[in-house]
């Protein structure tokens, strides 16, 4: 990675290759990022490694404990009910709206990521289904076309994520999916809300269950 790119450009690499470690378990939670050590691993100064810490702890991934420690985020089991809360709000209303916005060009977008969806289940391949399961969402969202949703949705985008993420019951994943798609295509803004509720509702107890084993969800 090389300075001589503007920095905004150079903070923007290193702080999506640092959110990228996260989401991948390279960077777990409770782990500490050292400025310095970064800075040499990325092949940049400590100026953009500083700008992206802020920004990744604007986001919720870290904590900074002190002006010398920095670690990741260890969600509470509360921070994660509290998005899985604001998840199924936001995503029933994206799914209604697509629904009754979707048209062909739009459904055979959403079509096409399932098929993606549908080759990297076979293989197993988690990082795909992962990125894959993003690019659903995202498309609904999009396709919903309402700016102020995609907006409240931004800042969130990361860690519900790195929450889906968590989720390794990949084929039923792929079902819930098809039964949103479906939902969605039949133009039944109701059936849609509640198919993306339902799928939250059903990702939520996975993940919780994934995350705080002890603990009944």
């Amino acid at each position: 990675m090389s300075e001589r790119q503007p920095l905004a450009a150079t903070r923007q690499r290193v702080r999506d290759e640092l959110r990228e470690r996260i989401l991948t378990g390279r960077l777990r939670p409770g782990d500490r990022l050292v400025e310095r050590e970064l800075a040499e691993d990325l092949g940049v100064s400590r100026v953009p490694v500083r700008e992206a810490i802020r920004s990744l702890e604007a986001e919720g991934f870290l904590v900074v404990q002190s002006p010398r420690r920095v670690v990741v985020r260890q969600l509470a089991r509360v921070d994660v009910e509290e998005l899985f809360d604001v998840r199924e709000a936001l995503e029933g209303l994206a799914a209604g709206l697509a629904a009754a916005r979707a048209g062909a060009a739009e459904l055979k977008r959403l079509d096409r990521v399932l098929a993606d969806a549908a080759r990297a289940t076979a293989r197993g391949d988690a990082a795909r289904i992962t990125a894959l399961n993003s690019r659903f969402h995202d498309e609904i969202v999009a396709i919903a076309g309402n700016a102020l949703l995609t907006t409240m949705l931004q800042p969130l985008e990361g860690r519900l994520r790195w929450l889906t993420s968590q989720n390794e019951h990949w084929t039923e994943l792929l079902d819930e999916h098809r039964r949103l798609y479906e939902a969605i295509a039949s133009g039944d803004a109701e059936r849609a809300k509640a198919s993306a509720v339902e799928h939250v509702r059903v990702n939520r107890d996975v993940t919780l269950r994934s995350l705080f084993p002890q603990v009944t969800a």
